[in-house]
Parts: structure tokens; C-alpha cells; sequence
């Protein structure tokens, strides 16, 4: 029996608009054995989404594919539509990145995995419903048997994927093509989403192509590497022979980028910039025909810190464990209870002039540059925005200020009549990060601010925010759930679980002597221990 399920030759794909061809792909070839793993990883916009969708021709009808993709022995690109249908979640399946998108939110879970099983198997009634129920209970979601009439918006983002997961091997496939499935997945979930797959590689000798910009991942799971750039395999190997001995330019950028040891102590600043104590965010749960209070989701519940002047602050846990409510009620942006002193004044008792104060000198910045940029303003009128709140100047004037922060955020001024979506993530961050910075802030919120964002983009904004905290003297609150970039930028660090600090303190001491429970099994899930 030939060990190759798949074999790609010289595969190369171009689209046609406004009668332009752009290739997206160049003469890419690899092979992928029985029971083995093999990751593509590159920036976005390399090919690594495209090499996968074309293997099973779900590329766009303005594409035009090249090449040669044998898979079990049969040629992929000579078949029809029918002939494909008959292979599509079947002996090749797919987990794409967003479980929400993939899923259907008007269909139960149990009729959303029975329809492959009906379509390719000719299961349905009470045997399809044994099938399903054995095959949640393979991906391990808890309770199956109550969760078979559930609807997706009732499930954990972890158990969503685990739904994605148990659809992909419902009629056992020989490939499963995983598309970045852990990226929106807290570093533990992740953990298990990925022990589960590689357990179930196993059991079931499946062969995995997993796509992703998650270097550390891919250290860990893979058994080939093939690295991608604008279209291009620029290297290919085993796992060990990458990371260990890289021989592209570019394979050694990505892997430099990744997050690695503790930030350098910044000067010691004893001003006290904020302070919280004691801070509560309760959510009311309201039932009945009078909507009386039955309870209360305690998403914040008394906790208490404090951040200095020119200090990084991180704050780590998983979803629901109360991060983003801490930076919102911060921000008086939900209600909470609590003391919460910023540069000296009680936040809940300023005046209508005060709050104006407040609110240019606290600013946030989200994790979604997508989401967070109006796509009907042109970058000057969104870096602006604040300047025409909180000053007035002449349009010569305010025009200099807003080239200016461009510059200082590595973008060029003649980018400022230009609208979002000609910009890429990055630029997209540094642009929300231009907003906030041209009211010269004294405290920054950043809620996982890098987590949309590729490996190597990441690490330039990184170093960007830090090159402007030691110009400006900034104080950082840093969001996140990726652990090693929390080590990487931090002075001091929080560590949250159900709307509680179970940890705080220096990060370097934290990481090297944790004393919870719970961070000792975050710093296990990132393989930092």
C-alpha cells in the first residue's frame, strides 16, 4: 500500500479581476504520509489557506489552478462536482479558524453532524442519532446526551470547536486539514483541542495538515514543515531540522519573532498612576414575567491593584475570567462598584470638565483593527476624531499633528486620505494605536492587541508600543491569554479565574516560583515550564 495520501506537484493558483491576474501561488509541491502531521505556516497572504482550499477545489470561480494534487492515488483536479462532493467531508475533511462561521446557528448540534452522516453514510433516524451521540462523545464535550439539542450559541468557543472536530471524523476521514482551529482559544483549551487531535491522528491513522502562524504549536505537533511566502515553499523539512537548523532568511525572521523570556526592568517610577481597590462588576440575572434580580454573574469580585507610571501591567486567564470587564469598568464604561483612583482623582467623582481630562488621558485600544476602525472615514478623520473632542486647532495644524503620530507609528503621512480596508492588520493596529497616542495619554489599555495579527507582525508592534512607553513615559495594562507574550512584556502580572486574582506579582518571580495551581497549568499549557 502506498504510504503518500496526498501528493502535490506544482500547484499554482491565480485569480482573474478587472481583467488583472494576481498569482497567489507558485509551483508549490509536498506530500503528506499515512498517519503523519504537516504544518504550513507563513504571514498571512502567503498561500496557506489557498493551498488548502484548492486541494479540494472550493477556490473561487475566478481562480485558475495549475498542477497536479493525487490524493489515495486519484487525481483531484480531473473530477467533477459530483465526484468531489463524494470526498469533501468525507475522506477529506475540513476545521476552519471560526467555529460561529462554520456553524449554523438555526440547527441543533445533532442535526448539524447527522447531515454528513445522512449525505455519506445513508444514516438517519435512531441509528444517526447513536452515531452522532458516539461521535461527541469521542471529542470528549460534556453531558452529550443533553447537548444533541443544543444550539451552537449555547456552547463554549472550546466545545464549538469540539463540535467542528467531531463533524470533520464523522465518516473517518484519511486527511484533515485543520485551518488556524485554535486561534481565538484560551492557551488551556487550546491544550486540549490539540491532545485531542493528536490523539484521535492516532487511534484513527489519520494524516493532519495544519495551518497556522503559531510557532509554538507546530514545534509541538508536527512531523513536516513547510514555510510559505508570497506564494512561494521556501523551505520544507522535518520539525527538528527547521526550528533547529533554519536555512531561509525568512524561516529565521519568523522564528525570532516569536515571544521569548522577560522584559528588561524599566526605571524604577514610585508614581502611583492608577489605583483599584476592591473593584466589583456584578451582572444582574433577571427572570420571570417582572424581570426581579435571581442572582448575580460576579464578573469582577473584589479585586484590588495598582500600576506606576512607565510600568507594564499584564492581566492573564482565560475567557470569563473577568479580564476585559477590569479594563471596561477602569474606563467607566460598564457600571461597577469599587474604589478606582487615577492619577490622584477618585474616577467616580469627577465633574462633566474632569471626565473630559479622564477620558484623554485613559485610552484603550481593542483587539480587533478590523472592528475597531470605521470603514466610511479616511485615517485622518480617525486619528483626528479625538483631537476635534478634546482641542480645536486651525486644519494646517491638526493636519501636522496627525502626520506626525503617523510617522511615530511607522506609517507615512501620505497614507492619510486613504480608508481602512486599504490597510492590512498590522497597519490597522498601528493606526488604532496612532488614535489613541495624539492626545498623549498617560495610561493605555491594550485588550489582546496582537492576537488577530501574524507572528512577525505581532513582534513589530510589539516593539513599537515599547519603544513608546520609553519615549513618553507610558503605563501599559496588557490583556491577553497568550502567556509567553504576557512574560515578554509585562513588569508585573495578574493572574484572574472566575472574576478573582488568584496570582499577582513581579512576572519574573511569578513565572519562575507560581504558587497557584492554576498558573502552574497555564504556564504547563504554553510549554514554559
Amino acid at each position: 500500500m502506498n504510504d503518500v495520501v496526498l501528493s502535490v506537484k506544482n500547484l499554482s493558483v491565480s485569480f482573474t479581476e478587472n481583467n488583472k491576474v494576481k498569482k497567489v501561488l507558485n509551483n508549490s509541491s509536498f506530500s503528506i504520509k499515512r498517519g503523519t502531521t504537516l504544518s504550513l505556516v507563513g504571514e498571512s497572504g502567503s498561500g496557506k489557506s489557498v493551498t488548502s482550499l484548492a486541494i479540494v477545489s472550493l477556490l473561487p470561480k475566478n481562480a485558475v489552478l495549475k498542477g497536479s494534487i493525487i490524493f489515495n492515488q486519484n487525481e483531484l483536479t480531473n473530477l467533477n462536482e459530483i465526484d468531489l462532493q463524494k470526498i469533501r467531508g468525507n475522506k477529506i475533511s475540513f476545521i476552519f479558524q471560526e467555529p460561529m462561521t462554520s456553524l449554523n446557528p438555526l440547527h441543533t448540534i445533532e442535526k448539524q453532524i447527522g447531515e454528513s452522516l445522512s449525505f455519506h453514510q445513508n444514516l438517519f433516524g435512531q441509528e444517526r442519532k447513536s452515531k452522532v451521540l458516539e461521535l461527541l462523545k469521542k471529542v470528549k464535550i460534556p453531558d452529550p446526551e443533553t447537548r444533541l439539542l443544543d444550539y451552537p450559541h449555547q456552547l463554549s468557543g472550546g466545545q464549538k470547536q469540539r463540535v467542528m472536530i467531531a463533524m470533520a471524523l464523522a465518516n473517518k476521514p484519511d486527511l484533515l486539514i485543520a485551518d488556524e482551529p485554535t486561534t481565538s482559544l484560551d492557551v488551556t483549551i487550546e491544550k486540549e483541542i490539540i491532545s485531542l487531535l493528536m490523539e484521535l491522528k492516532k487511534t484513527e491513522n489519520m494524516s493532519i495538515i495544519f495551518i497556522t502562524h503559531n510557532l509554538r504549536i507546530v514545534r509541538e505537533i508536527s512531523d513536516e514543515v513547510c514555510v510559505m511566502q508570497n506564494g512561494d515553499i521556501i523551505e520544507r523539512g522535518l520539525t527538528e531540522n527547521i526550528f533547529n537548523t533554519p536555512k531561509s532568511i525568512y524561516t529565521k525572521k519568523l522564528l525570532n519573532s516569536e515571544p521569548k523570556g522577560f522584559k528588561e526592568q524599566v526605571k524604577s517610577v514610585s508614581k502611583c498612576i492608577l489605583e483599584v481597590k476592591d473593584l466589583k462588576v456584578w451582572f444582574p440575572i433577571k427572570r420571570g414575567f417582572l424581570k426581579r434580580t435571581k442572582g448575580y454573574i460576579k464578573a469582577v469580585n473584589n479585586i484590588s491593584f495598582n500600576i506606576n507610571k512607565n510600568e507594564t501591567l499584564g492581566i492573564v486567564g482565560e475567557s470569563g475570567s473577568g479580564k476585559t470587564s477590569v479594563a471596561l469598568a477602569i474606563l467607566k464604561l460598564i457600571k461597577s462598584e469599587g474604589i478606582i483612583f487615577f492619577q490622584n482623582h477618585n474616577i467616580r467623582q469627577l465633574s462633566n470638565v474632569e471626565n473630559l481630562w479622564f477620558r484623554r488621558n485613559a485610552q484603550i485600544i481593542f483587539q480587533d483593527p478590523y472592528g475597531s476602525l470605521s470603514p466610511k472615514m479616511t485615517i485622518e478623520e480617525i486619528i483626528g476624531e479625538g483631537l476635534d473632542i478634546h482641542e480645536r486647532h486651525d486644519k494646517t495644524v491638526r493636519h501636522e499633528m496627525i502626520c506626525k503620530v503617523l510617522s511615530e507609528v511607522g506609517l507615512e503621512k501620505n497614507m492619510v486620505s486613504r480608508f481602512p480596508h486599504e490597510f492590512s492588520g498590522g497597519q490597522r493596529q498601528r493606526i488604532a494605536i496612532a488614535r489613541a497616542l495624539i492626545l498623549k495619554p498617560s495610561l493605555l489599555i491594550l485588550d489582546e492587541p496582537t492576537s488577530a495579527l501574524d507572528v512577525s507582525i505581532q513582534l513589530q508592534v510589539i516593539k513599537l508600543l515599547q519603544s513608546l512607553q520609553n519615549k513618553y513615559s507610558l503605563s501599559y495594562i496588557f490583556i491577553s491569554h497568550d502567556i509567553a507574550l504576557i512574560r515578554s512584556v509585562s513588569d508585573k502580572i495578574i493572574i484572574m479565574k472566575k472574576g478573582e486574582i488568584v496570582e499577582k506579582g513581579n512576572t519574573r518571580s511569578l513565572f519562575l516560583k507560581p504558587k497557584s495551581n492554576y498558573t502552574k497549568s497555564l504556564i504547563y499549557a504554553s510549554n514554559l515550564n
